[in-house]
This record gives structure tokens, sequence and C-alpha cells, in this order.
């Protein structure tokens, strides 16, 4: 009749690669997990309970353009043109956001103000 071979024991499943794709994937997390934490815009909420003083520093943020108290301003003079309005880099200065206007547009104006120098910038609705 039919010579069947020897029976072999079931094989044990081998839990190594297993653990070196849990590992991999635990280093991969952690270094993922850190890397987002530096970037991110300077902003506060409004509403926040200080007292707003000085002139009006409104900077409206549209998708074609930017003003600053109703008046349109290049991105490259906005520095220079809240210097009158401003007494020192601490002042508080507002932006809005325009509907229409992107996250982008919005990263570009704190860009531009925080590396002239302005530290308070204020979102509001």
């Amino acid at each position: 009749m039919f010579d069947f071979a020897d029976r072999r024991p079931p094989r044990r499943p081998s839990l190594t690669p297993m653990i070196d794709v849990v590992f991999l994937l635990l280093v991969f997390f952690m270094l993922v997990s850190q890397v987002g934490r530096e970037g991110g815009l300077p902003l506060s909420a409004s509403g926040s309970g200080t007292v707003y003083q000085g002139p009006p520093r409104l900077i409206e943020i549209t998708p074609a353009a930017i003003a600053l108290n109703g008046r349109p301003v290049a991105p490259e003079d906005l520095a220079a043109a809240l210097a009158p309005l401003t007494e020192s880099p601490a002042d508080v200065i507002v932006l809005r956001a325009a509907e229409g206007a992107t996250v982008q547009h919005l990263a570009d104006v704190t860009g531009a103000l925080t590396a002239a120098g302005f530290s308070r910038l204020v979102l509001a609705e």
C-alpha cells in the first residue's frame, strides 16, 4: 500500500521576527514624536485678561494682501509700518485672518514679525 513518511512533530513559530518588528516600530515612533515639537506659531489667544494699551495695531491677513489698520502694506514693509505704532517690541500686535486666508499666510506674517523682534502676537477671531 502507501508508504507515508514518519510524522514530524509540529514546529513552534519563532517569535524573534515579531519582536524585531515591535522594537523597530517602538524606535520609529519615539523618533517621530520628537520631531514636531520645535515648530509652532508664537501666538496667544485673545481675551487672555490683559488690557490693550496704545494705538491700534491690527493686522488683517487675507488671501490676496496684508492690511495694517485697514491700509494695505507689503509683507516686507510690515515691520517698518509697525515701528511708529509701537514703543517696544513687547507691545501687543493683534492678528486677524480673514476668510480664505490659509495657515501658511498666517505663518508667513508671524515669521516676519518674529524676525523683526515682535514677541507679543495675539490671534483674534
